[in-house]
């Protein structure tokens, strides 16, 4: 019988509370970085590191995404989990858990959690293209506007599941102490 793979995982009462957060895309050639404002309001671009073929935790591409998440003062970083759309893990979803297990040593005790991204690549990419962006300047662009788009959907979950812990009185402490 194989093992259950976990999924995503859901903005919840671990939350770190206010500050930016860095998502991240991963792909098999490059990796799309954006971050948020402090507040956890809106997500924006950042860069495309190029992926190395090093594992570990050392590799360029580590050092890089700790380097960022350093210069932000991240308090959590979302990694994307490329699900198909019946839930189902493939290649891409293997590749991205284990790149965040990578930094999530490299980035101990700082939580590194994963986020269902199903059609971020798609949406980035149509987004531009009818923004005008050329093809062939596209795909860093994508990269980061794919990473955007998994932290923007964090964001909006997280928010809302904030509201709801105030709403019922079990806001977290950390939430009010920052």
């Amino acid at each position: 019988m194989p093992a259950v793979q976990p999924g995503p995982d859901r903005p919840g009462i671990d939350d770190p509370g206010r500050g930016r957060r860095i998502g991240i895309d991963v792909g098999s050639v490059r990796i799309g970085v954006a971050s948020c404002d402090p507040d956890c309001i809106l997500a924006t671009p950042v860069e495309t590191v190029p992926r190395s073929k090093e594992k570990g935790p050392d590799a360029p591409d580590i050092r890089r995404i700790v380097a960022l998440v350093e210069e932000y003062e991240a308090v959590e970083v979302i990694v994307g989990l490329p699900q198909t759309l019946r839930g189902e893990r493939g290649k891409a979803a293997s590749l991205a858990s284990a790149f965040a297990q990578r930094l999530r040593r490299s980035l101990d005790p700082l939580p590194v959690r994963m986020a269902d991204e199903r059609l971020t690549t798609v949406t980035a990419s149509r987004a531009l293209r009818e923004s005008g962006v050329s093809a062939r300047g596209q795909r860093p662009m994508i990269d980061q506007a794919a990473a955007v788009a998994i932290l923007q959907g964090w964001l909006d979950e997280r928010s809302t599941a904030v509201r709801a812990a105030d709403a019922d009185g079990s806001a977290r402490p950390a939430e009010h102490e920052r």
